[in-house]
Formats: structure tokens, C-alpha cells, sequence
């Protein structure tokens, strides 16, 4: 799948995001920063029907969010990932990427102004789909419908 903002590619946008159930949000804000895309975007995700399932870069002190459960490291949570929605700086995601190679979520999504090609690669070459620099939302939005 390609990551550049093409119409072309709706269609194959549409296809992932239908699919989708569950998400992995890594790098999720409490609902403390609630100003911010990455409590923001979840909580849109959450409201439109999907299962959340928070894992959080900082805050240790937390367990839920969303009032659902907070897991530290992918392969720690039971059951399977359709998606991985990353809020986490381009050069913070070579740290993350043993987790998720050994979670093997279906697709992994790297939010608005987080690109890595190499990253990305890596994942494909593992079979694990790869949007780039986009917002969740926005195409969810835009391309199933506004749901609240």
C-alpha cells in the first residue's frame, strides 16, 4: 500500500479501515492532555465503535484510559491487533519496532508528520500492512462516514 495522500489509493484505505476492530493505540495521552491528537484521535475511535486498547509511552502511574485497561508493551496484550496507531516521534519508532514485529498487528498507522521509510520496510517486509503520515481520523472521517 502506498503512502502518499493519493486518491487512487481510498479504495485500499477503505478496505483496512473497514477492517479494522481493534486498535492499539502506542504513545496515547491521558485524558489529562485531552487538547492533544493523541488522546483526541483514540477517543474519536473509541466513539466510532472500535475496541481500544491503550499503550502509553509515559505515565506509569496509569492503568486505564478510556477506561479501558493500559498495556506497556504490545506483546503483552491478549488477543490480536488489527491496528497500530503510532504517536511516537520518527526517531523514537526503532525502539518500538521488536514489539510490534512480534505482535504482528495486521496494519500499523503512523499518524500525521511521523514517516520513516526504513521503519516502514522493515514492517512490510514482515507483512504487516504500513500508512504513513496521515491522521486516523481525518481518513476514517472522510472515508467511511463521521461517526460520533
Amino acid at each position: 500500500m502506498s503512502d502518499t495522500p493519493d486518491p487512487a489509493q481510498d479504495a485500499d484505505l477503505r478496505t483496512l479501515l473497514r477492517g479494522v476492530h481493534r486498535v492499539a493505540v502506542l504513545g496515547i495521552k491521558t485524558e489529562g492532555q485531552a487538547a492533544q491528537p493523541a488522546f483526541y484521535v483514540p477517543r474519536y475511535l473509541q466513539q466510532a465503535g472500535l475496541q481500544l486498547v491503550p499503550v502509553p509511552v509515559y505515565y506509569p502511574e496509569v492503568t486505564r484510559i478510556l477506561g479501558e485497561p493500559v498495556y506497556r508493551r504490545l506483546v503483552d496484550i491478549p488477543g490480536e491487533i488489527d491496528l497500530l496507531d503510532v504517536f511516537r516521534r520518527p526517531q523514537d519508532l526503532a525502539g518500538h519496532l521488536d514489539d510490534i514485529l512480534a505482535k504482528r498487528p495486521r496494519a500499523v498507522w503512523l499518524q500525521l508528520g511521523i514517516r520513516d521509510d526504513d521503519f516502514a520496510a522493515r514492517l512490510r517486509a514482515a507483512g504487516i500492512d504500513v500508512v504513513q503520515d496521515r491522521c486516523l481520523m481525518v481518513e476514517h472521517r472522510r472515508l467511511l462516514g463521521a461517526m460520533t
